[in-house]
């Protein structure tokens, strides 16, 4: 046996995971332990669950891989100082402090943790990857394809934000990078801090708000800001940007080129103008995205394209790739942002520096992104006793039953089954689910469970062998990270007054036949499911398409705004409690909340900060 265990932290949403002989047998984000939303720390416990999920010892581990080079990343840091010194000297000295101390000598601080859990832990085991190569890694060796183009977009590694590589059976090649401080990830995230968005969090909230408004900015962008060339190529005019330099993402000659400061949002609501300039970022994005993919389609005359990194998140501009046709299919890494690059770094290793084989499976090698933590129904019975919990047990086929007669009669779903997620996406075993033909869903699950902007879209889960009846383009998508547009039959023609309507307006007009999942554009981010890995939610779809006609229900991850998705029994438990969610279903255990003793956590929502 050969363990390889990959591991990245120290930026954002730290991660592990664990090969044993080229297989992925377990994968975790850090924060789902730790509480704490995008998690920067060691990933600790997520090791600690690996090596238990395994019953092994770290002695047992062959390579431990770190997703990327911190010297190179220290190299850049310090050239970017020199390059625009004196301006830089306050981002630069906080940062050196941090870098001196845990950063520079990451090998010494990885084997002090690594310490915890063995004292004779032998560093020679520790190796280093590239940041971007970890990602094409981790989009490419996975994914269903003997060869591939593979497409990386973040914010940035080491030195490089955009990579093109090649993909061949066991073989990874970086042929093309566009380096910092040129990065379409950053430019994207300098618009969710103007919007008043978290960056490196709130990025999916302009997407979400993108369709509430008009593209009217995209020629200032263009002029401005990007200059863009016919192959996808790019620089960014550095003059209205701040990271450089400054502790934030823009400076005052980006606000003076729009006429608006940034958004403050504890004090300024959402407007038109919000809407519009997230429209025109996205359109931005769009156009940038797929002039990059159809050149390099044409250039390497490759059928098959493989993702990762932030952007590919970015499921709006995935769902674009897929309808322009310039490629057969497509395959994006479900943990595409920074976690995921502990995955690749463990995958890079084995295939290009072990020079092991590539098994290639017609689906993929991520069984369906289910690789964290279960727990057994003795375990959970004892979490919802010492809470005195009310519960009683069913039969698989009885709980299904029972969880569709919910759905009919409009309850909200806690569903916590299973192996969690690798990923940001829930999918089906730590959800919430809910009937998407009820109009007042999208609101009520946004106002009364996730705590969260009314405007922010729903998902359906989907049985696969229907999804071509609902919509355009999409056949696979089963890790939720492709939007496409609902079938014209399916749509609910608009009045001329529902047509002029603008912005927020929008939200409430009934506009398809599943009008919860449906977003103000007609489109829907898609997750297609078909028993191969999580029968039990495969049954439930097929039970409620099987007595409504409708193949979908809505899955939005188990947590409220500002939460880590749920891990454990006991955290389902309080969110179920802090909640209006009305039902929790965890494995074969039955929590109503009418029948609970115990009181609603009225403070639940203010228990994580917005993000």
């Amino acid at each position: 046996m050969t363990y390889i265990i990959g591991i990245s932290c120290f930026y954002h949403d730290s991660a592990a995971a664990l090969l044993c002989n080229g297989e992925i047998v377990g994968a975790a984000h850090e924060e789902r332990f730790s509480r704490i939303k995008h998690d920067s720390s060691f990933p600790i416990n997520s090791i600690k669950f690996l090596l238990e999920s395994e019953n092994i010892k770290l002695s047992e581990i062959d390579y431990i891989v770190f997703y990327e080079k911190p010297f190179l990343k220290f190299e850049r840091i310090l050239e970017t100082y020199i390059q625009t010194a004196p301006y830089g000297y306050k981002s630069f000295s906080k940062s050196m402090p941090i870098w001196i101390k845990d950063k520079l000598f990451l090998k010494n601080t990885i084997t002090n943790k690594l310490k915890e859990l063995d004292s004779e832990f032998n560093n020679n085991k520790i190796y280093f990857s590239e940041h971007h190569l970890s990602h094409a890694a981790s989009a490419f060796f996975p994914s269903p394809f003997k060869k591939a183009i593979i497409l990386t977009l973040d914010g940035v590694g080491e030195w490089a934000t955009t990579t093109i590589s090649l993909g061949d059976s066991n073989r990874l090649d970086i042929i093309k990078e566009i380096n910092f401080p040129h990065s379409i990830g950053l430019l994207y995230s300098a618009f969710t801090y103007y919007l008043g968005f978290k960056v490196n969090s709130g990025e999916y909230k302009v997407m979400g708000l993108a369709p509430y408004g008009i593209p009217k900015y995209k020629k200032i962008i263009f002029e401005k800001l990007i200059d863009v060339k016919n192959d996808g190529s790019f620089k960014l005019n550095l003059d209205y940007f701040g990271y450089m330099t400054e502790l934030k993402m823009i400076n005052y000659k980006f606000e003076n080129l729009f006429k608006s400061k940034a958004r403050n949002p504890e004090k300024e609501p959402i407007n038109q103008f919000h809407m519009d300039i997230a429209a025109s970022i996205q359109f931005v994005v769009e156009e940038i995205i797929l002039k990059m993919t159809n050149n390099i389609q044409k250039e390497y005359d490759c059928n098959y394209l493989c993702m990762a990194g932030g952007v590919a998140l970015n499921c709006v501009a995935n769902g674009k790739i897929l309808q322009s046709g310039s490629f057969k299919d497509l395959w994006i890494q479900p943990a595409a942002g920074d976690a995921g690059g502990s995955l690749g770094a463990a995958l890079a290793f084995w295939h290009l520096e072990l020079k092991k084989n590539r098994s290639i499976e017609l689906s993929d090698q991520m069984k369906g992104s289910y690789l964290g933590p279960k727990y057994s129904m003795s375990y959970i019975k004892n979490e919802f006793e010492r809470e005195e919990a009310k519960y009683f047990e069913l039969s698989e086929e009885e709980l299904i039953n029972y969880a569709v007669n919910c759905l009919l009669d409009k309850k909200i779903i806690g569903w916590f089954q299973g192996k969690m997620e690798f990923g940001p996406r829930a999918l089906g075993a730590r959800s919430i689910i809910a009937d998407p033909r009820d109009i007042t869903m999208q609101k009520k699950l946004n106002l009364s469970i996730k705590y969260r902007e009314t405007f922010r879209p729903f998902a359906p889960s989907i049985l696969k062998d229907e999804v071509h009846n609902w919509f355009d383009y999409v056949v696979d998508s089963p890790y939720m990270l492709l939007v496409d547009e609902i079938k014209k039959d399916k749509k609910i023609k608009m009045s001329q007054d529902e047509i002029n309507l603008f912005g927020i307006d929008k939200l409430n007009i009934k506009r398809s036949e599943v009008p919860a999942v449906t977003h103000v554009d007609y489109s829907a981010r898609i997750q297609t499911v078909d028993g191969q890995y999580n029968k039990r939610y495969y049954k439930l779809l097929k039970s409620f398409f099987n007595r409504t006609g409708c193949p979908m229900i809505i899955n939005t991850s188990f947590n409220v705004r500002g939460e880590p998705i749920v891990n454990e029994p006991i955290e389902a438990f309080n969110c179920f409690m802090g909640t209006e969610i009305d039902v929790l279903i965890c494995e074969n255990f039955i929590l109503e909340k009418s029948s609970q003793t115990k009181k609603f956590d009225k403070k639940y929502k203010y228990k994580y900060k917005l993000d």
